[in-house]
């Protein structure tokens, strides 16, 4: 087995929030600090997407701070979807969730819409596909599984090229791109009950209308075991070098 070096493409402009992102990203997928180079958008927007060829690799993060839909704003949009169409292409192992979810979505020629008032926001329970019993990160994950989900954006049907793996009411939440080892996830497989509870705290007046709100929200918050396994899996696949 070898011992990989990952690169987190990262879209976070809160320094508390770049912090604990790697950090839970490291410790639900077993790795050590030096094995994880950081990429942040905010202090390097525009980019070559072939950084990301020398790593074993690549995580794509969540943000609060920015939107796919708006690529005029955020440069870095166009960058991200780059990097990603190039990890597809040379077949490098991709583990984008959320913002990362989504960036996967738009460049595979599928659709995200926006949701001003209404959208999932919890430790909310998610069903699987048949396909799902066969997939190298989802095989052992229950249906009904409990998973993180705060999101303002979605999809509702898979891009093409791509095989549903995870899903709610609302949205699609999981699936792998056909023929490459790239799986997207708009939940969050990194996050834990506690620190969900940190995170969401940072842009609470973001998500939530007061302290009460955001009190009784975080208390219907629970563990989520089945989704931080996810990370381990694919951290697993790329030493084993078996996720195809």
């Amino acid at each position: 087995m070898i011992r990989p070096r990952l690169l987190l493409v990262q879209i976070r402009d809160t320094g508390a929030v770049r912090r604990e992102e790697v950090e839970s990203f490291c410790r639900h997928g077993g790795l050590e600090r030096g094995q994880v180079d950081v990429l942040n958008v905010f202090d390097r927007p525009v980019f070559d997407p072939g950084v990301a060829a020398p790593y074993e690799a690549v995580l794509v993060g969540g943000a609060s701070e920015a939107s796919v839909l708006e690529p005029d704003r955020f440069a870095f949009v166009e960058s991200i979807v780059e990097l990603i169409r190039g990890c597809i292409d040379r077949r490098q192992p991709v583990f984008a969730s959320c913002f990362g979810f989504q960036a996967t979505v738009v460049g595979l020629g599928g659709s995200v819409i926006r949701d001003e008032v209404d959208f999932e926001m919890g430790t909310i329970p998610l069903s699987v596909t048949e396909t799902a019993a066969s997939d190298p990160l989802y095989g052992a994950v229950p249906d009904g599984f409990l998973a993180v989900s705060c999101h303002r954006e979605r999809t509702t049907e898979v891009p093409p090229g791509c095989t549903l793996l995870a899903f709610s009411e609302a949205c699609v939440h999981s699936f792998r791109v056909d023929g490459a080892p790239c799986w997207g996830f708009q939940f969050h497989p990194e996050l834990d009950r506690a620190t969900f509870i940190e995170r969401l705290g940072v842009f609470r007046s973001g998500y939530t209308d007061s302290d009460d709100h955001y009190a009784q929200t975080v208390a219907r918050f629970h563990e989520t075991p089945e989704s931080n396994g996810l990370v381990a899996r694919f951290v697993e696949g790329v030493r084993a070098g078996s996720l195809g």
